[in-house]
């Protein structure tokens, strides 16, 4: 293999390492990892998590409290493997920790090397902004400057088009996006930005912030335009079952939304809540379901469907 050995712990970063052009570079990944899937299938996996991820939303964020009560981290990581495999780099994040594997779980898990370098790159994306200077940031760390450039170039230059054409749209609807289902929590950090360039309205969330808890009663007074269901790490399949949930809950008929038949369901795991080059798939299917008279980009039945 030449250049960089290279390990990557979240998804969102095996997409930035591939769309750079270094995914045979790639000797680990996390067990979230699956896109590239034709990539990602030929590296093992160095992470699981704590608690089973099965059953409903509440149960998930039930397990999770527990583990952070009991002062755990959410995800183990294989330090054995990890210092196997002798990577170069290996790259992180800092956001969340309830995301992936954290910068600390990392730099634990490669405390006690002696006598072999690695480079840790902990991305940190909070705004759109953000998601570009991490792919430089790689870029950097593999000395590919001139790729990351390239790379982010390109997504903005497509961000570009979507945000002139929807500009030129007379109807800005409110959206809701609904980040998880039970609690109720809404969607943040570059959730509201993308929303605004597809030609929306986000009206929960602020830009660069985590995603805010959201109750019920908030969400009835605003009563949005639209909704769009995209829970974190959950595929359209899953989030169908969790529909349910909302529609047990009386304040759900009453929306607008859920009047008129502006209720949607999203893939969150492949696309919203990864903050890599996908979110220009994530800004096109925003646009095509708030504006299906200006936009068709063929993500309907796949990447969104109707609630």
């Amino acid at each position: 293999m030449s250049g960089p050995r290279i390990v990557s712990l979240i998804a969102s970063a095996t997409e930035i390492v591939a769309g750079l052009g270094f995914g045979e570079s790639l000797v680990g990944r996390s067990h979230e990892c699956d896109y590239p899937p034709e990539l990602v299938a030929k590296i093992p996996a160095l992470t699981a998590p704590r608690f089973a991820t099965d059953g409903s939303s509440a149960d998930i964020d039930r397990r999770v409290k527990d583990v952070i009560k009991d002062g755990l981290s959410v995800y183990r990581v294989d330090g054995a493997m990890l210092r196997a495999l002798a990577p170069d780099v290996i790259v992180t994040q800092a956001q969340c920790e309830v995301c992936a594997v954290s910068l600390a779980d990392v730099e634990a898990a490669v405390a006690g090397w002696v006598g072999q370098t690695v480079k840790i790159v902990s991305c940190e994306p909070n705004r759109l902004e953000d998601v570009w200077r991490d792919i430089a940031k790689v870029a950097d760390a593999l000395g590919a400057a001139a790729r990351g450039s390239a790379l982010v170039g390109r997504l903005k230059a497509r961000i570009d088009t979507i945000a002139r054409r929807a500009a030129e749209l007379p109807d800005r609807p409110r959206l809701a996006c609904i980040e998880w289902i039970d609690p109720l929590m809404a969607a943040g950090n570059w959730m509201p930005e993308l929303v605004a360039l597809a030609g929306g309205a986000s009206v929960f969330g602020e830009a660069g912030t985590h995603a805010p808890w959201l109750s019920w009663e908030a969400l009835a007074q605003a009563d949005p335009d639209a909704v769009l269901v995209m829970p974190c790490g959950f595929d359209v399949a899953r989030s169908l079952e969790e529909l349910p949930a909302l529609a047990r809950r009386p304040q759900w008929a009453e929306l607008k939304a859920v009047k008129v038949g502006r209720v949607f369901v999203a893939d969150g795991n492949q696309y919203f809540n990864r903050p890599g080059p996908r979110l220009v798939e994530s800004l096109e299917i925003l646009a095509e379901l708030l504006h299906p008279e200006a936009f068709r980009f063929g993500h309907a039945g796949r990447g969104w469907v109707r609630g």
